[in-house]
């Protein structure tokens, strides 16, 4: 199978193995809930002839460059500029009813990560953008311009774990009001200067501000929140869905989601186990799968990968 040079797919082969015996029923649909660069999408067409793929995206710039790496299957997709969390009304648009298979590739793309100004990574300075979608409007230069120091101490904790929240947020303010902090140089600048040396030992002081900052501008935990049981509702009975998670807030997420669709609603103590209560989705893997050393050597960005999976039971009561 070929693979844009670009990109390298996290955990492939995993991927088909797991959506094979839902792809492999005439008239299968797949959704790719996070096209990126369409590594994934093209083993998917590739693998299974027959199988129309929806590919939903929100940068535009992916969807533009997908669409040329996918033209060759261009009877069998149908790309759409939007968010994962509008699985429902993109299917409704698209007369489809339900689906055979659902990939969600969370976190940003290899590609966003790359374009240094695209703003995404605290090691290359750009301006302070982190949009997945550049016709939105919100960046990160807004917010660091525009929260108050209780808004970013809580994006701070709350996106990004960080336990220097409160001194980062007072000293972003501080530096502001003399200047603002439009590139991404200058917001590392002021976190490394407010680390402790101890601190900054233990890993760049940036990376969990710039996480929380992304997650912020794209409100990627409020999509997923979202996305996953909107998912869930689009399979069909036979169909599988699986999450690739990069980071333990959106994993919790999926965790918590899959976990209550998969278990027993019947109340304590029912001599009987009716239909209805019986578990909507059965989980195909025990726990999150990690990628393996090999995969790790082959691909750093799969280092911090976590899979989750899930196959319906049975329809909505």
């Amino acid at each position: 199978m070929t693979t844009n040079p670009l990109h390298t797919p996290v955990l492939l082969d995993r991927c088909l193995e797991l959506l094979a015996p839902a792809l492999e029923r005439p008239g299968a649909v797949m959704i790719d809930a996070t096209l990126g660069l369409g590594g994934h999408a093209e083993a998917f067409l590739q693998r299974f002839p027959e199988m129309h793929l929806v590919g939903l995206d929100r940068d535009t710039d992916a969807l533009r460059l997908t669409g040329e790496r996918l033209a060759p299957y261009a009877d069998r997709i149908d790309l759409v500029h939007t968010i994962y969390d509008r699985i429902p009304e993109v299917l409704e648009e698209l007369g489809i009813d339900e689906v055979s298979a659902i990939l969600f590739d969370l976190g940003v793309s290899s590609m966003q990560l790359d374009r240094a100004e695209r703003g995404f990574a605290y090691s290359q300075d750009a301006p302070l953008d982190m949009r997945m979608d550049p016709t939105a409007e919100l960046t990160a230069a807004r917010v660091i311009a525009e929260y108050d120091e209780s808004e970013l101490r809580r994006i701070f904790y709350e996106y990004g774990e960080e336990k220097l929240a409160p001194r980062y947020a007072s000293r972003i303010v501080q530096r502001r009001a003399e200047a603002p902090l439009r590139t991404s140089a200058e917001l590392v600048e002021v976190l490394i200067a407010a680390t402790p040396a101890a601190v900054q030992r233990a890993g760049h002081p940036a990376k969990r501000v710039f996480q929380a900052l992304r997650i912020e501008v794209n409100q990627e935990l409020v999509a997923v929140e979202r996305a996953i049981p909107a998912a869930l509702d689009a399979l069909e009975v036979g169909g599988r869905i699986v999450v690739l998670a990069y980071q333990s807030l959106e994993d919790r997420i999926v965790k918590r989601v899959l976990a209550a669709r998969s278990r027993s609603t019947a109340p304590r103590g029912l001599p009987v186990e009716l239909p209805e209560h019986r578990p909507e989705f059965a989980l195909l893997v025990r726990g999150a799968e990690l990628a393996s050393e090999d995969e790790k050597a082959l691909n750093s960005r799969a280092a911090p990968v976590r899979l989750r999976a899930a196959e319906r039971l049975r329809g909505a009561a």
